[in-house]
């Protein structure tokens, strides 16, 4: 990193793969995925956003869930070009009776309004790839998931490095949140 005044406000992309724990079971995924994972990659930040691409079926956050700010989604084909589109994913959104199913089908970008219980997002068939970007306006990915003992707080940041404590795995223990670029945090 430059001694540069804005160079703060800079984070580099670094590939991820997708994998996450459901159950205690450890789900992976070779498919390469971007994240800019918001606070704990600059400081001071109230947005995730990730990007990648899926190439096969699967659930992602099997679990009903909710956020306190708004979360967009965003699914494209690889080309960018919507003719090109051939998958079906479908995402609940709600609770109970109230839940409904929405089947993309199509490209297409899906507002859900902070506290909209939501999810599973089920890629059901995916014979294209199927361009994916979540965008959450927080500092951190995270909030309520109803999980099967109940309604529990979680947050995840992915496979990075701590911000505060180098060489740590960032365990979400949310420090990050209260760093501002400005004071040279």
């Amino acid at each position: 990193m430059s001694d540069l005044k804005f160079e703060k406000l800079v984070y580099r992309f670094k590939p991820e793969y997708l994998s996450h724990t459901v159950d205690g079971k450890e789900i992976k995924d070779d498919t390469k995925q971007i994240y800019f994972r918001g606070a704990c990659q600059i400081p001071g930040s109230n947005f995730n956003v990730g990007f990648g691409l899926v190439k096969g079926t699967g659930i992602v956050d099997p679990y009903p869930h909710k956020h306190p700010t708004d979360e967009y989604l965003i699914f494209g084909t690889e080309s960018l070009n919507a003719k090109d589109w051939d998958a079906r994913v479908e995402l609940t959104l709600g609770l109970g009776d109230e839940a409904e199913v929405i089947v993309i089908d199509e490209p297409m970008t899906i507002r859900i309004p902070a506290g909209l219980w939501h999810c599973p997002l089920n890629f059901v068939r995916v014979d294209a790839p199927v361009f994916f970007q979540p965008a959450l306006v927080q500092g951190m990915f995270g909030g309520t998931y109803l999980m099967p003992g109940g309604e529990k707080e979680l947050y995840y940041n992915g496979q990075i490095e701590c911000t505060i404590e180098a060489g740590k795995k960032c365990d979400c223990c949310k420090k990050c949140l209260s760093l501002s670029w400005e004071k040279g945090d």
